[in-house]
């Protein structure tokens, strides 16, 4: 299979650059090393190129009333210049993906306009499931990222550097904010998307712009001596944050309440969702797994289907583990049978064929000082 690149790709191809296949990309894993990337997002800032990510445009009428039979979180708790994390549900309250929705307001026809960020290796389904269960009449679905460039900017000054290089203060975006802006030193009359989100645990940005605006910026933050980080790096820092990736600690077999991402969903609200009864039958009957986390003895890794067991017992398994460049010890999420998921309560992995000790620990292993 031929893998895509993306438009930032011949700006890298040349350097020391790993690269990897990565859900039909060829995307770069590490630049300098993962060590000094994750550092440098931790203490100053870091550059991804996130552009294999789906981007959509959804525009119709009353489009969040008709979204919302998709999904268990309240969109009417957001308005224009607001952003919720989500997830995709199935019949049995299954997670099929997890996106951000943005909320773009409505014109003077009333016709609302919400951005969709979708994970890259569930573009197709995920279309096409909105497409099998909203109205096509009321609704067009269109790419918005094209051929453009997303980058996430990540870090504590990465406030700072953006401001610097569009000369215009963005201080008034806060957390999962988003905005659609002119920058007045950009050639290109073309505008560009804006969020402040991430996928680090840190303060970040994620911009959409156009291919030539988006490898003119990636190139003057490098020369600018910003780092380029790659996905080594991406998945160490969301680890230590506690977040969630696609396939590991949540796929179509695990319910928001079994992640423990329940905070999504909110049955208190009328609407009616995919997956609705299913959630409702398990808020009222408890989980049999639960999503935890895990400190191993030792630098031993847990990586992803490693067996977890207590008292010779099999009680679950990994869904993501490396070694912690901030905490100097190896981590690990991992399912286990809700009764041995206590904070405190220890564990054994095994770990090429030898056993070591484990703890399970609160999921977000990393916690930003203020």
């Amino acid at each position: 299979m031929t893998l895509k690149q993306t438009p930032l790709y011949k700006t890298y191809i040349n350097t020391p650059c790993k690269t990897a296949p990565f859900a039909g990309w060829e995307m770069p894993i590490q630049f300098s090393g993962l060590i000094n990337e994750h550092e440098s997002v931790r203490k100053e800032v870091g550059l991804f190129d996130i552009s294999h990510m789906g981007v959509f445009l959804i525009k119709g009428k009353n489009i969040k009333d008709l979204l919302q039979g998709l999904v268990p979180t309240d969109l009417h708790k957001i308005g224009p210049g607001e952003a919720c994390y989500t997830v995709l549900l199935n019949e049995n309250g299954g997670i099929i993906d997890d996106l951000i929705i943005y909320d773009q307001g409505h014109d003077a026809k009333n016709i609302e306009s919400v951005l969709l960020v979708i994970n890259a290796a569930c573009i197709e389904e995920d279309i096409e499931w909105i497409k099998q269960h909203v109205d096509q009449l009321d609704l067009s679905i269109n790419d918005f990222k094209k051929d453009g460039v997303l980058l996430a900017i990540q870090g504590p000054n990465s406030l700072k550097v953006l401001e610097q290089y569009f000369n215009k203060s963005l201080v008034n975006i806060p957390r999962f904010g988003h905005q659609t802006i002119f920058p007045k030193n950009n050639e290109s009359s073309e505008s560009i998307f804006i969020g402040r989100t991430g996928y680090t645990g840190e303060d970040g940005f994620e911009l959409l712009l156009n291919e030539k605006d988006g490898v003119k910026l990636w190139t003057k933050l490098i020369d600018a001596g910003i780092t380029p980080c790659g996905l080594g790096a991406r998945d160490t820092l969301r680890l230590e944050a506690g977040m969630h990736l696609y396939g590991n600690e949540m796929n179509a077999n695990t319910t928001p309440f079994e992640a423990g991402l329940g905070w999504l969903v909110n049955l208190e609200m009328p609407a009616k969702f995919i997956g609705r009864e299913a959630l409702e039958k398990q808020a009222q009957e408890g989980i049999q797994k639960k999503l935890v986390g895990l400190e191993i003895n030792g630098r031993a890794i847990a990586r992803k289907g490693y067996k977890l067991f207590k008292n010779e017992k099999f009680i679950g398994e990994v869904t993501s583990g490396t070694w912690s460049p901030s905490l100097k010890k190896a981590i690990a999420m991992g399912y286990v049978e809700n009764e041995f998921a206590q904070m405190g309560t220890e564990v054994m992995v095994e770990i090429r064929g030898k056993f070591h000790a484990a703890k399970i620990v609160k999921r977000t292993f990393f916690i930003k000082e203020k």
